[in-house]
């Protein structure tokens, strides 16, 4: 197999197919041969191609040498008339997930900041990555994602991130580097056997080539496999999701009870990642199934883990970040809007709605206040002052978000909470509108 500017082209095209013209090419470069390669074909191209190029260097900081790589990578970028950017990452070695991981997180992090609207985000994984993964994922009992291992093009805000070179031998690039008298930089830490990757890489697939030395296809061909039936899966659970209502953050049990055991765990991983809230592992997910769905109307199970957890409340599933703020402190509002704390999102002032509060009262300042019981209301629309327990009660707001309900004050009024309802001696037409985003459920 061969590699050349030409093939690169291709490759961008079929990508093209999917997610349109890019409006640049943003290209994580790292300086080593496989960045480097891709850097210097996708020069090749600009005769053919009006696309803006723009390569970026992360600094992790984590070995002596970081800053001569940096000023390498600079220099071929000056070399091919191609625009850089550095940035330093601080990579949280304590956060737990490991060094590898971390430093993942910190560099996609630093990539994401450089990138506009319609950018793609290009890397240079390759086929023998591609068999790392999968073979990484199917140690760690992933599923049909996981499997799939790295996609070829996903949504990357604000714009994509393509991997054009996954069909590509890593013995084709090294020789397109060699043919073409490129110079890049040995990570040391490429071959430390300590970390995961590099033992496979090291240890079993070179050892697996020796007797099927075309083994990173078998497994590139496994990995496609499994990616279909990856989409087959997310295609079947966004119709379960819709039959049930549409409402990730908020699964009607006597319907999902309906579904077999796997569709139930199908659509409840779903959900989460509609959510943008970390999936459970097996275990977690069959406490789930356990503990939660089955559990009596009158309970109030709980299953958390890092990023997400899950309640029942009557005959509902609700699925939640992990960490709701315990109290929400006194502040004055300033501007438009108002931060609430971990996992409740914020309060935003928006002028010029059909109803809402008096743009009046708005001037005069408002403040957002937590619950401390005994508050009476009357919503726009009802005739007369009700306790806000009863109005939360008959709402059918769910228990643990009671307390956690921003009340908006004007002085000592109040005239809005949350979302849920305007005073009706506070509200106008037109008003300020009280729109409450990244809001849990409430019902």
């Amino acid at each position: 197999m061969i590699f050349s500017a030409a093939i690169l082209a291709e490759q961008l095209a079929e990508l093209g197919d999917i997610a349109g013209s890019p409006a640049r090419y943003v290209v994580a470069f790292s300086g080593g041969l496989d960045s480097t390669v891709l850097l210097h074909a996708l020069a090749e191209l600009r005769e053919r191609s009006a696309v803006r190029l723009l390569a970026v260097h992360v600094d992790h900081g984590l070995q002596p040498d970081s800053v001569r790589w940096s000023e390498h990578c600079a220099g071929f970028a000056k070399q091919l008339g191609v625009d850089f950017h550095t940035s330093a990452v601080t990579v949280a070695l304590e956060s737990g997930q490991g060094p590898e991981a971390s430093a993942r997180e910190a560099r996609y992090s630093a990539l994401q900041v450089q990138m506009q609207s319609g950018d793609w985000l290009l890397s240079a994984h390759h086929r023998e990555d591609q068999a790392e993964t999968l073979l990484l994922n199917l140690i760690r009992g992933s599923g049909p994602a996981g499997v799939a291992g790295i996609g070829a093009m996903r949504r990357f805000e604000p714009g994509w991130l393509a991997r054009p070179m996954l069909n590509v031998d890593s013995a084709a690039i090294k020789q397109y580097a060699v043919d073409a008298h490129l110079s890049w930089i040995e990570d040391p830490s490429n071959t430390d056997r300590r970390f995961d990757r590099n033992f496979l890489r090291h240890e079993v697939l070179s050892r697996l080539a020796s007797r099927w030395p075309d083994i990173a296809t078998r497994l590139q061909r496994s990995a496609t496999h499994a990616s279909e039936a990856s989409t087959l899966l997310l295609e079947l659970a966004e119709i379960d999701l819709n039959r049930l209502g549409g409402r990730a953050e908020r699964l009607p049990i006597d319907d999902l009870i309906e579904l077999s055991a796997a569709r139930q765990r199908n659509l409840i991983r779903y959900a989460l990642r509609r959510l943008r809230l970390s999936t459970p592992t097996t275990l977690q997910l069959d406490r789930v199934m356990s503990e939660v769905i089955p559990a009596r109307d009158d309970a109030q199970p709980l299953v958390t883990w890092p990023g997400a957890s899950v309640r029942r409340y009557r005959s509902r599933l609700y699925l939640l970040p992990e960490k709701l703020a315990e109290v929400l402190e006194y502040s004055d509002i300033s501007g438009s809007r108002a931060e609430l704390g971990a996992g409740l999102g914020a309060l935003n002032f928006e002028s010029g709605a059909e109803v809402g509060l008096s743009e009046q009262l708005v001037m005069q300042g408002l403040s957002v206040r937590p619950r401390v019981g005994g508050e009476k209301f009357q919503p726009e629309g009802q005739s007369h002052t009700r306790k806000l327990k009863k109005l939360l009660q008959e709402e059918g707001v769910v228990p643990w978000m009671r307390d956690r309900l921003p009340l908006v004050y004007s002085g000592e009024q109040l005239v809005a909470v949350g979302d849920l309802w305007i005073a009706a001696d506070a509200v106008a037409r037109p008003g300020v509108a009280v729109r409450w985003s990244g809001r849990p459920a409430l019902h």
